[in-house]
């Protein structure tokens, strides 16, 4: 069994895209509390600093960076940005993301497919061009991206969104593949239905809830604090045997159809 030093990310420095708010400041949190040293990074400033400011309220060590990763010339001022402040990046958080298209796939334009993959696809790979060769030098890193169980089944009005998830996926696996002889572990983590800004249009629209929710074996969706946990365990030494992984936190939804009689 594990001991509680397996989880200590004490002096190791985080990098959290998406992290003014929803899941992305969860997890920020929960590095911190773990003892990292945390960098949050958002399109914008009042909002980055605010969640910053909330973390060093609790304790931590923390700061806020605006850059909208969709742009690369904001990520390539990001991590020495990151990197001056803190030191070198141990682990990073793909987290951003957008969704500007609900509805049928074939609705999309080229607009929508070409913001959608610069934010939610590209920017990843981005990112890790520029934190990785650090890592490699230091033979040791985290890579952490945020999928979606939409990225593994189907879901309604979600065929572009889902599509960029699936490839995040795949990215994932294939980077676990090729840095894992230079002891860089890149996993994922596939959210179900999280109560988030975000997500809004979904877990408000009572139709769309209470199916997922009939769906879901726990019978409810979830809180940014659950997905949290499972970032902190692929942060840390307790996940230094886990590679290529894709960590799905959904309540069981994706297990398929799902009702017990009341």
């Amino acid at each position: 069994m594990p001991s509680t030093d397996a989880f200590d990310l004490s002096g190791r420095v985080a990098l959290v895209t998406g992290g003014s708010r929803g899941i992305g400041l969860a997890i920020g949190a929960a590095l911190a509390e773990a003892g990292a040293r945390v960098a949050l990074a958002a399109r914008h400033e009042e909002e980055v600093q605010a969640a910053a400011a909330q973390l060093r309220a609790g304790g931590a060590e923390a700061q806020g960076f605006a850059a909208n990763v969709s742009k690369a010339p904001d990520i390539e001022a990001l991590v020495p940005a990151v990197e001056a402040a803190f030191g070198p990046i141990a682990i990073l958080v793909n987290n951003a993301a957008t969704n500007v298209h609900f509805g049928p796939l074939l609705d999309a334009d080229d607009g929508m497919w070409l913001k959608m993959v610069e934010t939610n696809l590209l920017s990843a790979v981005r990112l890790c061009r520029l934190v990785v060769p650090g890592m490699r030098a230091r033979r040791s890193g985290k890579i952490i991206n945020m999928a979606s169980v939409a990225g593994i089944q189907p879901g309604v009005a979600q065929g572009v969104y889902g599509a960029l998830k699936a490839a995040l996926i795949q990215l994932t696996k294939s980077l676990a593949q090729e840095l894992g002889p230079d002891n860089i572990q890149v996993n994922a983590i596939a959210p179900g239905l999280i109560e988030t800004r975000f997500a809004q249009v979904l877990h408000q629209t009572p139709v769309i809830r209470q199916s997922v929710e009939r769906a879901t074996p726990l019978g409810r969706i979830g809180k940014p604090d659950e997905i949290a946990g499972a970032a902190l365990y692929l942060a840390s030494p307790a996940s230094d045997f886990t590679t290529g992984a894709v960590l799905v936190v959904d309540g069981g939804m994706t297990l398929g159809s799902f009702a017990m009689p009341q």
